[in-house]
């Protein structure tokens, strides 16, 4: 996966998987699974995602002054 639109068009893929009518409980089961593992997934994706959002923030109303407090932007970590 490599952006969020990807991510959404997963999700999505997933949910249509879930909405069929035809589905065995032994298949329901194992997309119930794997959607609650495509769930926990992208919540993590999207904790990264604003975490990186609020920092480009920071940055746009701060300027370089904050650098040293983001390491992911400013490059350097200590």
């Amino acid at each position: 996966m490599s952006d969020l639109s990807e991510l959404n068009n997963l999700l999505f893929a997933q949910l249509g998987r879930l909405s069929k009518d035809n589905l065995d409980p032994e298949e329901i089961e194992r997309e119930v699974k794997r959607t609650d593992a495509l769930v926990d997934v992208s919540d993590q994706v999207l904790r990264i995602a604003d975490t990186s959002l609020k920092a480009a923030k920071l940055y746009a109303e701060h300027g370089q002054a904050v650098l040293p407090h983001l390491p992911q932007i400013g490059g350097k970590s200590e």
